[in-house]
């Protein structure tokens, strides 16, 4: 399974390696998402392959709300996720290998990370300024947190703690 999306606001998918692609933007325009802002990144889930994050931003519209979208049937509904996040566009979204609860999204203000599937959202500080966050990764082996930021370089952090943590927990 392989998911795109595009600067134009279109999202894609495709189960034959390429040999045919199904447009599923209307799906997530019916869910409220703005069919002409840039998908930032679409993010598909380590766990399972109907599973999928979209993120759009707005910037160049100056629209600074958060665009957050889940799918769970390969892109045939998707659902907000944006929740409680604050007024940034959205650059980034990863979901951990390990505890698919987990995700995190890097926006113009910093990090933030949900260890409830997105319902709810939380600064990760960690001593990280406030800064535009363009880029995150999980790494497979180590289980730092990479984040990429626009202009001040790159930051490196063990998130194995946070992989441990459930709603219940805290």
């Amino acid at each position: 399974t392989i998911w795109v999306g595009t600067d134009d606001g279109k999202v894609h998918v495709t189960r034959s390696h390429g040999g045919t692609w199904t447009e599923v933007t209307p799906a997530l325009v019916a869910t409220g998402a703005p069919g002409d802002r840039a998908v930032s990144r679409v993010f598909a889930s380590p766990h399972d392959a109907d599973t999928a994050f979209v993120s759009k931003n707005g910037f160049r519209h100056d629209d600074f709300r958060p665009y957050l979208y889940r799918t769970t049937d390969g892109g045939r509904t998707f659902a907000s996720i944006a929740g409680n996040l604050p007024a940034a566009p959205i650059n980034v979204v990863v979901q951990d290998r390990r505890n698919p609860n987990l995700l995190v999204i890097g926006n113009d203000v910093g990090v933030f990370v949900s260890v409830d599937a997105g319902r709810e959202w939380h600064r990760l500080k960690a001593n990280l300024p406030t800064v535009a966050v363009h880029d995150l990764t999980i790494h497979p082996r180590e289980h730092d947190l990479v984040i990429g930021t626009y202009g001040r370089g790159i930051f490196v952090g063990d998130i194995s703690p946070l992989q441990g943590l459930s709603a219940e927990v805290v």
